[in-house]
């Protein structure tokens, strides 16, 4: 390493932001990146172990160590050549993903870890800013081609592997506008959409087609893709939101996290109100919302919801509020289980854990209130606490509880392929290969809802196994 006693000297020291009072008046992203020189600085307090746990916790196994070392000696350049031997879009994971790699560093264990997440983004955001990222495109065509069915990560991922392999590459995606969740889950103050723009023009450049408002099983059939195209990869979603199965759960003022994100979301892109919302405008400006779930979907609604200005936000969990700090001893180098609180935490909410609710109340039509009851978590099983029943005000209740699995409907329904146990589409994570030899499947409608990471890790790996099974050899990378 160019400085082996760089973790000695130096503390972690990893990006600001901008002020809560300043960054909530608009949905750009308010991150304050370091200066060259400070990222060098932290760049050289990677260790040197002899075993980077970081490649295990990064699920694309990124090659921490070798970028750190390059950005410490100042050749960003090849730097950003190693991050992107492992990471088609590390521009969206040094944004959003929670960086489970800072997990599993080394230093961890006995002091504060690498601002790795910090050093990605700034490699990736300095290599657009100078002109070092520019199409990819294959020497040689194969005369295949390739069906990608979802423009999120994983089929982002996918398609573009297969492109640079010298396949013809087709995305179908059933919105107006690719990126899936990365385009209409994710907050613009998370994720600005001309990060996905770019990379778009980019795959266009190396030969990618893309045919967004066309949804496969709907606008289009399967058997029209199994007929026109040597292969299909299924790259949607996990999009079966878990429901709020209370009494009251019915009222209009009950609402999807989903909806309510991609709302606003259409908004920021210049979409009129009508064309934003077209089952009703979804807004929490002067509203008492209560957003149930606790995951980075919840704080996101957070977000969000004071963005329009609501009048009080409230965030419930089932599961009782997390140690603020884990056993490093115990849980290294594995994710560990505590409490997180999000920059959208910080703009302003009041939490709660451990809370069952019962009856959505109504008044006219119109959601009125929440009432709910404290539990307690004995052996495994939730008891509700007798007398400590509660209610919350509320005029818009938003459910982020998760997802139960891809939507069966048109797409599944006609390609006929079998399932899992948790209802997601069968297949290995070796040939990623459905029931039907032609149909391979990856991301989070293979392996559940899940990480941008482990999609694009997926994307990636189910691009070679569709090359190999087109060549018989792929030089891809797994």
């Amino acid at each position: 390493m160019g400085k082996e006693t760089g973790f000695l000297e130096l503390d972690r020291q990893d990006r600001t932001y901008a002020d809560p009072k300043e960054r909530l008046t608009h949905y750009k992203e308010f991150v304050i990146p370091h200066a060259e020189p400070a990222l060098k600085a932290q760049a050289s307090r990677c260790m040197n172990c002899g075993i980077p746990y970081c490649h295990n916790g990064c699920p694309v196994n990124n090659i921490i160590p070798d970028w750190n070392h390059l950005v410490y000696e100042g050749d960003w350049q090849n730097a950003l050549e190693v991050l992107h031997s492992t990471n088609n879009f590390p521009e969206f994971t040094g944004r959003i993903c929670p960086a489970p790699c800072e997990a599993s560093c080394t230093l961890n264990i006995i002091d504060q870890p690498v601002t790795i997440k910090s050093i990605e983004c700034a490699i990736v955001d300095k290599g657009w800013e100078n002109g070092w990222i520019a199409p990819q495109v294959p020497a040689k065509r194969t005369g295949k081609s390739v069906a990608v069915v979802g423009s999120g990560p994983a089929g982002l991922a996918a398609a573009q592997q297969l492109a640079r392999a010298g396949h013809s590459v087709t995305v179908f995606e059933k919105n107006d506008r690719i990126g899936g969740l990365l385009r209409y889950g994710i907050p613009d103050f998370k994720l600005e959409k001309h990060l996905i723009n770019r990379r778009a023009v980019q795959m266009e450049a190396e030969g990618v087609e893309f045919r967004t408002s066309t949804e496969v099983g709907v606008t289009i059939s399967v058997n029209s893709l199994r007929e026109n195209f040597d292969a299909i990869v299924l790259a949607g979603g996990s999009e079966e939101p878990r429901r709020l199965e209370i009494p009251g759960a019915e009222l209009p003022g009950v609402r999807l996290a989903m909806e309510f994100l991609t709302q606003q979301n259409k908004r920021n892109a210049g979409d009129d109100e009508v064309r934003a919302a077209p089952r009703g405008s979804l807004l929490a400006t002067g509203k008492h919302v209560v957003v149930i779930g606790g995951g980075d979907t919840g704080s996101d609604c957070v977000g969000t919801s004071n963005r329009q200005g609501a009048a009080s936000v409230t965030q419930i969990e089932i599961m009782p509020q997390p140690p603020e700090k884990e056993n490093k001893l115990l849980t290294w180098p594995d994710w560990p289980l505590k409490l997180r609180t999000s920059t959208s935490h910080e703009e302003g909410v009041e939490r709660d854990w451990a809370i069952l609710t019962k009856r959505v109340q109504g008044k006219d039509g119109q959601v009125t209130g929440l009432d709910c009851v404290r539990v307690e978590w004995v052996d495994g099983k939730m008891q509700e606490i007798p007398g400590s029943e509660f209610t919350l005000k509320a005029d818009l209740i938003l459910l982020a509880m998760g997802f139960v699995g891809p939507r069966k409907t048109g797409l599944l329904d006609q390609a006929g392929v079998d399932l899992d146990a948790r209802g997601n589409v069968f297949a290995d994570t070796f040939s990623y290969r459905t029931s039907d030899p032609k149909i391979f499947a990856c991301g989070d409608m293979r392996r559940g809802q899940s990480l941008v990471v482990w999609a694009i890790r997926e994307g990636r790996q189910a691009a070679r196994a569709v090359d190999e099974a087109l060549m018989g050899a792929s030089v891809l990378p797994r």
